[in-house]
């Protein structure tokens, strides 16, 4: 399919090494949230290396950071391949950074082989791929295919700034969204080179993932509202206990995750905020976000109408109210059999492979809605991700860069 190019694993490294570097210092490593200082600057540095690989750069209404290169057959819809560069906080070295700076190593390669495609290339740095505060992840790809609504422009983050002027501090026009936003046709393929963020390739012996489909996310907002009141003249039976009430739910939203659905469900609660978060008073408001994960839309209406009905129950047998307010939707997504089949031959002639699903969210899932996608995984060593102990060999990460290289050129002259 491709020519199997040598990727240069020296400059590969040096690269991840000084983007992922790029850091909070003040928080754990490797943090780089968006909409911060660090962020700017990772950006800029991005910037200049899209330049020099040459990239014609721009910023879209969604804030993302793209690099173009023409190609010779321009009335072509373009090939775009993107990933993110935002961390969770605590983050790791390899998670949505390779994906675009594969993406930069593949332009320079292009520029030194003097390859040049039949369709133009876009490279993307979307904007915040990774949960935010704001309480909605995938943001930059959202907003690229008009995803992005006026309730959540308006949302506002801790630091009272809404997610409109965080846009706009990144370079983006919020009020241009609807101007820009990509459509069905506008893009022929979207690629992404991802660390898989768990352990089956590694266990299974495999070098290469092709991906199969990636699960959908559905976030929500819990509010529990009791009664705050001194923790040793209130009876246990004559207390509304927001934090009780917050433990029960939250123990009943693992309980529905744990059950036999047509396809694996996953259900979480990452962060929880109690007030007045005193030791010695009754928490009289508990507020606290879960997601559940799954491939199928079905399962996932399921489950939620289960919480839901756990989430009544509670509310009426403690005498307080809960609410629960959806938050975000990311639809899971089946690849294209063709792009799959594509794909997975790519990496076949660069290492050992295997098919499989993505059970992380990705920048995929929203441009899924506008074009096909294809998903090319390295693996994580020991399964790890979203930690400062991430870690994948360079040299699959060169390998998974091969991948992409050879998948970009095979679909080059399929997609006319």
């Amino acid at each position: 399919m491709g020519s199997n190019i040598k990727m240069n694993t020296e400059r590969i490294k040096g690269d991840i090494s000084i983007l992922a570097n790029i850091v909070d210092q003040d928080r754990p490593l490797y943090t780089r949230r968006p909409f911060t200082g660090e962020y700017l600057k990772s950006r800029k540095w991005l910037k200049e290396e899209m330049e020099k690989a040459g990239l014609t750069v721009s910023v879209d209404a969604a804030s993302n950071l793209i690099g173009e290169r023409k190609g010779s057959r321009p009335e072509l819809p373009p090939i775009m391949i993107g990933s993110h560069t935002d961390s969770v906080v605590g983050g790791g070295r390899f998670d949505g950074i390779i994906g675009v700076l594969g993406g930069i190593e593949i332009a320079r390669q292009l520029d030194e082989q003097d390859v040049r495609l039949e369709h133009t290339l876009l490279i993307v740095d979307f904007t915040a791929e990774e949960a935010s505060e704001f309480g909605i992840s995938t943001i930059g790809s959202r907003g690229m295919v008009g995803n992005l609504n006026k309730e959540i422009l308006e949302r506002v983050n801790h630091d009272g700034i809404t997610l409109r002027e965080g846009l706009e501090q990144l370079g983006g026009r919020p009020s241009e969204l609807e101007k820009e936003k990509k459509k069905n046709g506008d893009i022929s393929l979207y690629l992404e080179l991802h660390i898989e963020q768990g352990p089956v390739l590694e266990q299974t012996g495999h070098e290469l993932g092709a991906v199969t489909g990636i699960v959908g996310i559905r976030r929500y907002k819990v509010t529990c509202h009791g009664q705050a009141n001194h923790a040793g003249t209130t009876p246990m039976n004559m207390r509304a206990d927001a934090l009780a009430a917050a433990s029960e739910v939250i123990l009943s939203i693992e309980y529905v995750a744990n059950q036999s659905y047509s396809t694996q469900i996953v259900g979480t609660v990452g962060r929880l905020f109690v007030e007045p978060n005193a030791s010695n008073v009754v928490p009289g408001k508990v507020v606290f976000d879960f997601e559940l994960r799954s491939l199928e839309s079905d399962v996932l209406d399921e489950a939620i109408e289960n919480i839901g009905q756990s989430i009544d129950s509670i509310a009426v047998k403690r005498t307080l109210d809960i609410t629960i307010e959806p938050l975000s939707v990311s639809d899971g997504i089946i690849i294209n059999e063709d792009v799959v089949e594509g794909v997975f031959h790519s990496c076949q002639e660069v290492g050992s492979s295997l098919r499989l699903p993505s059970g992380a969210g990705h920048d995929a899932n929203q441009i899924a809605s506008i074009a096909p996608v294809g998903m090319v995984f390295v693996p994580s060593q020991n399964g790890v991700s979203h930690s400062s102990d991430e870690w994948t060999d360079y040299e699959l990460v060169t390998k998974g860069i091969q991948a992409l290289w050879n998948t970009l050129i095979y679909f080059d002259k399929q997609f006319k």
